[in-house]
């Protein structure tokens, strides 16, 4: 997570009241779609300590909204409930206390209903503050909108991953999505790729020296993304597509969770420790492997990218292949090389196409599968640019005091909405974290 780096350009400013809070509208709505399939003891569901119960995300980031935006600049400031600043903070030491993340779990009130009149109000409020706002004053809130959404996206990315881990635990094998989904408006789609065999797999090469890396252009970006920057690369190659589970699979039959000298020492104990043997949501059965999904329970996908490994999970393959996982600068470099869209491309599996899970790559020219069906681990460390400033106040904390223990990884998800992503993006999360949609593509040198 992130704050934003640099102020949202004119349009936003010169817009009408009624326009003004369009993209705010349309995510907040998102939110609530996503949670209509769910059930009122779905929604209060957290099954470890990084999950986060459904009413818990819909909740946080209305205070976001209220707490950074509402109470500065709404006139006479009165709060929708003064418990929710404790409740609802996650992380923000300036702001005050915060509720105990692993016990988020244990809070049967405010009721679901509550929670979503919370919601209703702070909108009513915004946008009441949009309305009565001139252009000027507008300008410093909407910088502060425009974050909030991309926060609010972000949650609802982690209430997807969570939503799937909670439900892993039971028994029952539930689905999220058996039938239409309501956030869309139809059934989760269909793989395109009906092939036997997957896409070949081949090496682009990518030329070295001083390439900049970082942000430049975007009209928002997240201040990890900044200071752009010169960055040295050897010529490299990386690989056309994701690795599969058939891939993968071939990997664990030859033994890969057995063999030491694949892994990293701390991968090595790690795998040992919690009795690993193959990726989170993988089951075998006397039909073969199975993987649980937001679709329930389904035979393994063999031409679908893997998904839900570890970083030492994903290292260990590539050391096992040969090859190794790319820099995060190797990564966008190569993302800066390449023309096609990330929303118009129609093999571009991101949150828009429905899939709700990575699907088979389609072939084609240059890189596939660069945005979307999982997130790609990097071999770099989640660190500060070079002139790196978190901005000032609660919102600093954002980002920059995470910059400690964590990896990189690059490309968005199958359920990352196509609007948030981009090449300079930087997800993070430490070594061992799989719940989320995480896979690999590999990377080599040039001789």
């Amino acid at each position: 997570m992130a704050t934003i780096a640099s102020k949202v350009v004119a349009p936003d400013v010169q817009a009408t009241a009624v326009s003004r809070l369009k993209r705010f509208d349309r995510v907040r709505q998102f939110s609530l779609d996503q949670v209509a399939p769910l059930s009122i003891e779905d929604m209060g569901l957290q099954a470890m300590i990084d999950a986060s119960p459904p009413k818990w995300h819909l909740a946080h980031t209305s205070w976001f909204f209220e707490t950074m935006i509402l109470e500065t600049y709404e006139p006479n400031f009165k709060p929708f409930n003064p418990l929710f600043r404790h409740l609802f903070n996650s992380y923000y030491e300036t702001v005050g206390t915060f509720h105990r993340r692993d016990q988020r779990g244990l809070l049967s009130r405010p009721s679901v209903a509550e929670v979503l009149d919370y919601r209703a109000n702070v909108e009513q409020r915004l946008h009441q503050l949009a309305n009565n706002s001139d252009d000027q004053t507008w300008d410093k809130i909407a910088d502060l909108v425009m974050l909030g959404t991309h926060h609010e996206q972000q949650h609802q990315e982690l209430l997807f991953t969570d939503t799937l881990y909670n439900f892993s635990q039971n028994p029952m094998n539930p689905a999220y999505a058996s039938q239409t989904t309501p956030n869309l408006g139809h059934p989760p789609a269909a793989p395109k790729n009906t092939n036997e065999q997957p896409t070949a797999l081949k090496y682009l090469s990518f030329d070295g020296g001083l390439q900049y890396i970082g942000n430049s252009n975007e009209t928002f970006c997240f201040d990890n993304e900044t200071p752009r920057h010169q960055s040295f690369l050897e010529p490299f190659q990386l690989a056309n597509r994701l690795i599969t589970n058939g891939e993968y699979l071939a990997f664990i039959e030859a033994g890969g969770y057995q063999t030491a000298e694949h892994w990293l020492s701390d991968g090595w104990a790690t795998i040992q420790a919690n009795s690993w043997l193959h990726p989170l949501y993988w089951q075998p059965s006397e039909n073969g492997w199975q993987q649980f999904s937001l679709l329930g329970l389904q035979p393994l996908d063999l031409l679908a990218p893997v998904c839900h490994l570890s970083y030492f999970e994903a290292d260990a393959y590539a050391r096992w292949a040969g090859k190794r996982l790319p820099t995060e600068a190797e990564w966008e470099h190569a993302a800066q090389t390449q023309t096609a869209s990330r929303s118009s491309d129609r093999a571009v599996n991101l949150a828009e196409s429905n899939q709700l899970r990575p699907v088979a790559c389609e072939d084609g020219p240059g890189l596939l599968q660069l945005y979307g069906d999982v997130w790609e681990w990097t071999a770099s460390p989640y660190s500060a640019y070079p002139g790196f400033k978190p901005a000032t106040g609660p919102v600093g904390e954002y980002n920059g005091k995470f910059m400690c223990n964590q990896l990189v990884l690059k490309g968005g998800s199958c359920v990352t909405p196509a609007d948030h992503i981009r090449a300079s993006y930087r997800n993070f999360f430490p070594a061992d974290a799989r719940w989320q949609f995480s896979g690999l593509r590999l990377a080599d040198g040039i001789n």
